[in-house]
Formats: structure tokens, sequence, C-alpha cells
């Protein structure tokens, strides 16, 4: 077993995000594991990702705190609340913002892409 408190964790700085700070709670570098890493985003009022396709591999938000918009590549929007969570397919693509006038905060579970 491995605990990274938030305190002792990495911020990262993902491209294309925007008003917003990343924390990777854990993966290969933190703890070892191979098959997935977890982060936490903090976003500000406004704050987001502009629209990207997906990873080649799964991804799931979980939001613990605000409100937060994921838009798909149709523009249909999902809002996630507090305890809501969504499932990205591999290469689905997505943006996110912050709509709210409050801060918002979002678990971030990435699978780790396949071995070629």
């Amino acid at each position: 077993m491995k605990k990274v408190g938030i305190g002792d964790s990495q911020r990262y700085f993902p491209p294309a995000h925007n008003d917003c700070s990343c924390f990777r709670l854990q993966g290969q570098a933190e703890t070892g594991t191979t098959q997935f890493s977890l982060g936490c985003t903090h976003f500000l009022p406004g704050g987001g990702a502009d629209f990207s396709p997906s990873r080649p591999f799964d991804t799931i938000y979980f939001c613990i705190a605000g409100e937060v918009t994921i838009t798909d590549k149709d523009g249909n929007d999902t809002v996630l609340k507090q305890w809501d969570s969504i499932y990205i397919a591999p290469d689905e693509g997505r943006s996110i913002q912050n709509k709210t006038q409050f801060p918002a905060s979002m678990m971030v579970i990435l699978g780790t892409p396949p071995k070629a």
C-alpha cells in the first residue's frame, strides 16, 4: 500500500486546460500502478478544457464539488453535479467547462493505453 495525500501530490499541466489546477494522486511514478492514473482537478469559475479527442483508453470523471459541464463532439452537454460521474470511451472526445460562479473539483481516472 502507498498513501498519497493531496498535499504530497504533484501538480501537472495537461494541454488545452485553463483556469484550473491539476494534481496527480496515483500513477506509475507516484505509486507504481500500471493500469490507471488518478488525478484531482480544481476548476475556477469559467475554467475548463478545450475540446480534444479523448485518449485511446477509458476515462472517468467524478465530480466531488461544484458543477462541471462536459460537451461531446456533437455539442451535447452533460452537467455533472456533486457525486455524479461520466464515462468517456476511448477516442470519444470532449470539452469541460465550469459554467458557474463557484469553484468545482473532480477526480479524473485515466486507463492505461493498450500495449502495442
